[in-house]
């Protein structure tokens, strides 16, 4: 518990066996009382590691893609009395060490969601993060921007905190089960309104971390555009699209 409040550490996790014991180790002790984690078919023994560490586990028999690991967090973690979630991959490319910054931005009642981003430590390249990952997060970014009249310095990290009623109330369980669940359910927090705050974080590209490849990358790009053209259009009241209805 935080400040009377209680953590959960959400972990999507596919083939995460050899990160995934140094991504737990950082976890601030005292901090967090759950810490879930969904195994999405993995071929390793990433199940058999997260029981042993003490993680609430659960497992996909079949792989349900990104977006679909990121639905069965929520459901399960939403089973519990936490009032903040934490989506923190288990790949560790994020430092553990900033939950309870982001936490603490939830708290204190200023913001709904907390994205932290890579890009405003102006060090992403330094870090890793190949030249075109860079280049077409900077050039979506600016797009998404531009459509939702927002200003965030970056859309794509996978390093998110929530509150209970932002996951409540969003209909996230209509997103995508693919890599876009991540950029659609930022652009359904702008449209209904949420309070959407950034913390700048270290970028680790190394051999463990999970990457998707460059024809899955264009075909996640192709449809963040789409995202933010339907926002748009919703919200000047052409079209209406079903991630932006909460029926």
């Amino acid at each position: 518990m935080f400040e009377g409040k209680k953590i959960a550490v959400l972990m999507p996790a596919y083939n995460a066996s050899s990160t995934l014991e140094k991504t737990f180790a950082e976890i601030t002790d005292g901090i967090v009382d759950y810490v879930i984690l969904v195994d999405d078919a993995s071929h390793d023994n990433t199940v058999e590691i997260s029981r042993t560490l003490g993680i609430r586990t659960f497992e996909h028999h079949e792989n349900m893609g990104y977006g679909g690991n990121q639905k069965s967090c929520y459901r399960e973690a939403l089973k519990l009395d936490a009032d903040i979630f934490i989506l923190l991959h288990p790949d560790y490319q994020y430092t553990p060490k900033l939950i309870p910054a982001m936490a603490s931005m939830l708290m204190a009642d200023v913001y709904d969601v907390v994205i932290a981003s890579r890009i405003l430590t102006g060090t992403a390249r330094e870090g890793g993060m190949p030249l075109y990952k860079y280049v077409s997060n900077r050039i979506l970014t600016l797009i998404e921007n531009l459509l939702t009249r927002a200003k965030f310095s970056e859309y794509h990290s996978g390093y998110r905190a929530f509150t209970r009623s932002f996951l409540e109330t969003v209909p996230w369980q209509k997103n995508s089960s693919d890599f876009l669940f991540d950029n659609q359910i930022l652009i359904q927090a702008l449209y209904f309104n949420f309070r959407i705050g950034e913390i700048s974080c270290p970028t680790r590209y190394d051999a463990d971390s999970s990457s998707i490849n460059f024809s899955r990358s264009v075909r996640y790009g192709l449809g963040v555009l789409i995202t933010g053209l339907q926002f748009r259009l919703q919200r000047m009241g052409l079209m209406n699209f079903s991630i932006f209805s909460r029926d």
